[in-house]
C-alpha cells in the first residue's frame, strides 16, 4: 500500500524529487492491476519523460513492472537460460537464427518478441508468415517446447509484465514513448519476467534505427546494461550498425526465407548478417558459461537448422519447413527488378525510407490495427559497395500485391539507394561492446 496518496507521489516526481523503491513498486503494481487510473498513468509517464528516474529508482520501478505478473521459473532446466533483444531495424531477422543457434550450443532460449510498427519489422510478424505457427503460445506450451527443443520465439502473454502492456499503450497515446527510463523498464521488465540467466542487447544506431544518433544509442545501451545488472540479470550490449538494410531482404516471408537459407548453410549468405548474429550469440554463450561452444560449427553442421525446424513444428507450423519452405511461404504476384539509372557502386542506403517502402507495400503497420501482407517486400537489396548496372545487378527486387504498389516501391528504392563511382569505406557491423 502506498505510504502517501498517489497524487502526492505524482506531484513529487513532476517536481523532480526521487521516489522510494517501495513507492515505485507500488506505482508499477497499480498500473498493472488498475489501481491507478489511465490519467494517473499518463501523468506518471509524462513526469518521467521530463524528470527521469535515477540509478536507484529505475531498477526498483523495473522490478515492480516485472512483478506485476507471472515470473517464469526454469530452475528444473540444467542449462543456461539466455535471450537477446534488439531495438529494431530494417531487415533485422537475427532472432530467427540466433535462438536455434543458442539451443544447438547447449543453452535454452525462451524469447519474448514483439510486433513491428512503422518502418521497423517485428519478429512475431515474420514468424506468422509461416502457416500454422503459434506466435503467442501459452505459458505451459512455451515451457514444454523450451524443455523439448531448447528455444521458443513467442509473444508476450497477458500475465507477463501486464503493467508494461498497459503503460506502453498510454505512452504511445501521450507522446512519451521516447523516454529512455520508460524504454529501459519496458524492455527489461519482460526479460526479467522471462526468468533469464543472461541477456544480450542489440542496440542499433544509424539512419534505419530507432535511435539514429550514436550517442543516443550508446546512452540507451549503457542504461539497459546498468539497470539489468542492478536487477540481477547479467547483460552485455552490442552497438550495431543500421545504416543499411541488414541482410538482403526486408519483408516478412522474404526474411523468413533468407533466415532458413542461412540456417541451411547458404554459401551466398549476407556476411554482415551472419557476422552480427554470431557475435551476439558468442556474447550470450559467454554470459551463460558455455563460451567454449562454437556457434559457427552449429550453423555449419545443420544443428541450428534442426532446432529451428523442431520449434516451428512444435508450435503448429509445417514439419518440413526447412526442406520445403518455398511450398509454405507466400509469394507476391508482382515481382519487379529495380535497376539504377546509371551503372555504378552503391554508396549509401536511406534505410528508414526503405523500411517505409516495405510498410507502404503492406508489409508493415502504420497503426497497430493494420493487417500485414506477409508476401510483400524487398529482396536482393544491394548494399553499400555493391556494383549495380542497368540490365545487370539491380538495386533491389520489389515484391508487391499489384502494379501500383510496385510502381511506388520502385520509385522509393531509386530515391533511397545512392549510386556513385566508388565504394564507400566499410563500416563495422559491431561498433562497441558495453558490459
Amino acid at each position: 500500500m502506498a505510504v502517501r496518496a498517489t497524487k502526492e507521489l505524482l506531484r513529487d516526481k513532476r517536481d523532480g524529487k526521487a521516489l522510494t523503491p517501495d513507492e515505485l513498486r507500488w506505482i508499477a503494481s497499480g498500473i498493472g492491476d488498475g489501481t491507478l487510473s489511465d490519467a494517473q498513468c499518463a501523468a506518471f509517464a509524462m513526469a518521467v519523460f521530463f524528470r527521469g528516474l535515477d540509478a536507484e529508482e529505475l531498477p526498483a520501478f523495473t522490478l515492480g513492472m516485472r512483478d506485476s505478473g507471472t515470473v517464469l521459473d526454469w530452475s528444473d532446466i540444467d542449462k543456461p537460460v539466455l535471450d537477446k533483444h534488439s531495438t529494431g531495424g530494417v531487415g533485422d531477422k537475427v532472432s530467427l537464427i540466433l535462438a536455434p543457434l543458442i539451443a544447438a550450443c547447449g543453452g535454452a532460449t525462451p524469447m519474448i518478441s514483439g510486433r513491428g510498427l512503422g518502418h521497423t519489422g517485428g519478429t512475431l510478424d515474420k514468424l506468422e508468415a509461416i502457416p500454422g505457427y503459434d506466435a503467442t503460445p501459452s505459458g505451459p506450451l512455451m515451457g514444454e517446447v523450451v524443455r523439448a527443443v531448447g528455444c521458443v520465439i513467442g509473444g508476450q502473454t497477458d500475465d507477463l509484465a501486464p503493467a508494461d502492456r498497459k503503460l506502453y499503450g498510454i505512452r504511445d497515446a501521450t507522446g512519451s514513448v521516447e523516454a529512455i527510463p520508460l524504454i529501459v523498464s519496458s524492455i527489461l521488465s519482460k526479460k526479467l519476467a522471462a526468468g533469464l540467466g543472461g541477456l544480450v542487447m542489440d542496440v542499433k544506431h544509424g539512419n534505419g534505427a530507432f535511435m539514429a544518433e550514436y550517442d543516443d544509442a550508446r546512452a540507451l545501451a549503457r542504461a539497459l546494461v546498468d539497470v539489468a545488472v542492478a536487477a540481477g540479470l547479467p547483460t552485455v550490449a552490442l552497438l550495431t550498425d543500421m545504416n543499411q538494410v541488414l541482410g538482403a531482404t526486408a519483408g516478412n516471408a522474404l526474411e523468413v526465407r533468407e533466415s532458413i537459407e542461412i540456417l541451411n548453410n547458404d554459401p551466398d549468405a549476407d556476411p554482415r548478417l551472419v557476422e552480427v548474429t554470431l557475435e551476439l550469440t558468442r556474447a550470450l554463450l559467454d554470459l551463460g558459461g558455455i563460451g567454449d561452444r562454437d556457434p559457427e560449427e552449429a550453423l555449419r553442421s545443420g544443428a541450428a537448422a534442426e532446432r529451428f525446424g523442431a520449434m516451428v513444428a512444435a508450435l503448429g507450423g509445417p514439419s518440413d519447413i526447412m526442406d520445403n519452405y518455398d511450398a509454405h511461404l507466400d509469394r507476391a504476384p508482382v515481382v519487379r527488378e529495380v535497376f539504377p539509372d546509371e551503372d555504378g557502386v552503391v554508396g549509401a542506403h536511406d534505410t528508414r525510407a526503405l523500411g517505409i517502402a516495405v510498410m507502404n507495400l503492406g508489409g508493415g503497420r502504420k497503426v497497430e490495427s493494420d493487417v500485414i501482407d506477409m508476401a510483400v517486400g524487398l529482396d536482393a537489396v544491394a548494399g553499400p559497395g555493391a556494383d549495380v548496372a542497368r540490365g545487370g545487378r539491380p538495386l533491389a527486387i520489389v515484391h508487391a500485391r499489384d502494379e501500383a504498389g510496385a510502381d511506388a516501391a520502385e520509385a522509393a528504392v531509386r530515391a533511397a539507394i545512392t549510386v556513385g563511382d566508388s565504394a564507400p569505406d566499410p563500416s563495422p557491423i559491431v561498433a562497441e561492446v558495453l558490459r
